[in-house]
């Protein structure tokens, strides 16, 4: 081919359209990726494949994952396509002839959704070994203008503080540096994880948005380990790579030795023209699309789990009896007993591992807990923390050392626990034992699978790398999830870490439920409550409502409205509650069953914006697309829709919390309804009084208003009439 001439491959279905500009002198690069209408093609010259290798290096100075010497060389070798039950795949090949490597970019859509799954394969396709430091899983420019155009967002994350979402102007981490005949710059901002905590620091997750036209790609890293994501300037635009662990961040390096492969770890990317809320529309059918089908998506049980502000790892038979009983007659389905079961003398952080119950918590053995659960119709759960072996724990010693992450011939320690290696089959069969006999002996259907340490780096062991040897058995940790479920189908597993220490879709793409945060004070949980279905489906975001006998009656609803709107996880002293405030608790279950069916195609909203930490207001929405189509459908076209053919538009339910501080009102932006009148209802509590709505159709605005004082909250129900 000659070198001026250039193809393009275009691929894609009736959701998303994709083109690849291919020339025989440079590398292949993204020229469209859009939710399947028109676009402008995006002349950036980044390369859909990163690979940065020792021996060469990067093309120019710097310490990002764009311009490496191989991914400049990388040409293009062929395609292939193929499409089965609504998946559409998508392999292209690429070869750099000086290093002997091959590339395949495999891309992955589903019917209808725009978005798309990303992973690369390098195969040594020479005759000598190759070391590996980086290999992104997706790369690509998105904007051929400067960074002052757009909007970065990403989502600050700690302990008690998961999934603080910021949009923020990316010309504030990329100032204009004047790089007109300097070349391509050097600098990015790259959010980073470290050891196993996947969303530890942040979300494995962030997005790119123009501010005027609204065209704006979210994406996630779907790994429960190291991750990395850039967006950089470039002398024509901006990119963005995104990649699993790097020799740079995370002490990986992969030998490749001849004929072997390395595939990266998944990455997801939704587009959208209609903003941040589309985006997270159209990531919310990848997500739903993606999962592992469960009886548990269609159900979605309300839990009750004894811990938050309750038993506080202290259960015993005593305690326990009165609050399954409380929990039942509240409406709860599942009765999850948390920490401490195992535990005999009171001390039980470094010595779990075992997973037998107490004898001394339970006189009469647990299983008088697990019968009185179930006499009062619902499944038992049990906390469970798979991964760890106290050191204190008789496992320790039962165990051999090989079966433990090590670091130079010594285990892994950290808080008091070593850390199962689970690519050891002796680590792996002592979990399955574990697994295997509480469900068939105990009759448990539930596990809260907690994760409480974060071991760094990872493991020396059978590994060329620290980096190398977590992956590994980052892997080999999902493979292990899978193996449990295929053993147990009805089997509902929970994803905890610390809270929400560990919330990425690698995990979510297998497990049920995601608890949100171990925050404990119910005025700091709404905006992680508001934030969580960005992160995570909205019927897999388990937010805490743990309501007191102690609190007011708008101190209960508020701490109930937190729980409501997502996958309710109930928790509370029920038992010591007067009528009053357990006829509230009861309404809140009674009103999250009726909106039960919405969750599960339901799209998020926020009609106040992101939710800030310290807001006195916060809100956010779940529309039930019933009646405008399907989850799929973004807010434009939506709306569109309805204003040329009359559909009816979709219903909206809005979670509205006031904390203490100014003004008294809250005006919610809800463009899709202009121009439409309204039936605004409250739809919990049903006998709420102190709250005024004023809905404004002409410019699309509902102010809300409290008379009471805060703490104060409420469910809304929006119709358009």
């Amino acid at each position: 081919m000659p070198a001026d001439v250039v193809e393009t491959l275009r691929w894609g279905h009736s959701g998303l359209a994709l083109a690849l500009e291919i020339r025989p002198d440079r590398p292949v690069t993204l020229r469209e990726l859009s939710p399947g209408q028109a676009a402008a093609p995006t002349r950036t010259s980044q390369p859909v494949v990163e690979v940065l290798v020792p021996g060469e290096g990067r093309a120019r100075a710097s310490q990002r994952l764009s311009e490496t010497a191989v991914g400049l060389r990388l040409r293009y070798a062929g395609a292939d396509r193929s499409s089965e039950d609504g998946r559409h795949e998508l392999r292209v090949r690429l070869r750099d002839e000086a290093s002997e490597l091959g590339a395949e970019l495999l891309l992955e859509s589903y019917e209808g959704v725009p978005a798309l799954r990303a992973s690369v394969r390098v195969t040594n396709l020479g005759t000598a070994p190759v070391p590996l430091l980086a290999v992104t899983s997706f790369a690509a420019g998105f904007h051929g203008g400067p960074a002052s155009d757009l909007d970065v967002l990403y989502a600050d994350s700690a302990w008690l503080g998961e999934s603080r979402w910021i949009r923020r102007p990316l010309a504030d981490h990329l100032p204009d540096l004047g790089l007109e005949g300097h070349g391509h710059g050097r600098g990015a901002f790259a959010p980073t994880s470290s050891g196993t905590w996947s969303s530890g620091r942040y979300v494995p997750m962030g997005g790119l948005s123009e501010r005027d036209s609204g065209r704006t790609w979210l994406w996630q890293i779907e790994h429960n380990g190291p991750w990395r994501w850039e967006v950089g300037d470039r002398l024509d635009g901006v990119y963005a790579a995104l990649s699993g662990p790097t020799d740079l961040d995370h002490q990986w390096n992969h030998p490749l030795a001849p004929g072997e492969s390395f595939t990266t770890v998944p990455v997801s990317v939704a587009v959208s023209a209609d903003g941040l809320t589309g985006a997270a529309a159209a990531l919310t059918a990848h997500r739903r699309a993606s999962r592992r089908p469960h009886p548990d998506r269609e159900r979605l049980p309300v839990v009750f789990n004894d811990y938050m502000n309750t038993l506080m790892g202290d259960p015993t038979t005593d305690k326990l009896l009165p609050l399954v009983d409380a929990a039942a007659a509240a409406g709860a389905e599942v009765f999850c007993v948390d920490a401490g079961w195992y535990d005999d003398g009171g001390d039980w952080w470094d010595s779990v591992g075992e997973w037998r119950p107490s004898s001394t918590r339970f006189p009469g053995g647990i299983e008088e807990v697990l019968a009185r659960i179930a006499e009062r119709g619902m499944t038992a759960g049990l906390w469970l923390e798979p991964e760890v072996i106290g050191v204190r724990s008789p496992m320790a010693g039962k165990l051999p050392d090989e079966a433990f992450l090590r670091r130079g011939g010594v285990r892994v320690a950290e808080h008091g626990r070593y850390h199962l290696d689970l690519r050891h089959p002796a680590a792996v069969a002592h979990l399955d034992q574990v697994v295997d006999r509480l469900v068939t002996e105990l009759g448990v259907g539930y596990f809260k699978l907690d994760y409480n340490i974060n071991p760094g780096a990872g493991t020396d062991v059978d590994a060329s790398s620290a980096g190398a040897g977590l992956l590994a058995h980052n892997r080999a940790h999902l493979a292990w999830l899978e193996s449990v479920l295929d053993r147990h189908p009805h089997l509902v597993l929970e994803n905890c870490a610390s809270g929400a220490m560990r919330m990425d879709y690698a995990m979510l793409s297998r497990l049920q439920l995601q608890s949100t945060s171990d925050q404990q004070d119910f005025l700091r949980y709404p905006p992680i409550a508001a934030a969580a279905p960005l992160s995570v489906l909205p019927e897999q975001a388990a937010n805490w409502a743990y309501p007191q006998p102690d609190m007011t009656e708008e101190e209960v609803v508020f701490a109930m409205c937190t729980g409501i709107l997502g996958r309710l996880y109930l928790s509370g002293n029920l038992h010591l509650m007067d009528e009053r405030r357990l006829a509230l608790v009861r309404e809140g279950v009674a009103v999250h069953g009726r909106l039960r069916p919405v969750l599960p195609r339901a799209t998020a909203c926020w009609p106040l914006g992101l939710p800030g930490w310290d807001d006195p207001w916060l809100a956010f929405g779940l529309r039930d697309t019933a009646h405008a189509g399907n989850a799929r459908s973004t807010d434009a076209a939506s709306s569109k829709a309805a204003e040329a053919d009359g559909a009816a538009l979709d219903d909206l339910y809005v979670t509205v919390w006031r904390r203490p501080g100014e003004p008294d009102s809250a005006v919610l932006s809800l463009p899709h309804l202009r121009g439409r009148d309204l039936d605004s209802t409250i739809a919990y509590p049903e006998a709420a009084e102190g709250w005024r709505l004023a809905w404004d159709p002409g410019a699309a605005e509902l102010t809300v208003t409290a008379d009471v004082p805060p703490p104060t909250a409420r469910i809304l129900h929006l119709r358009p009439r």
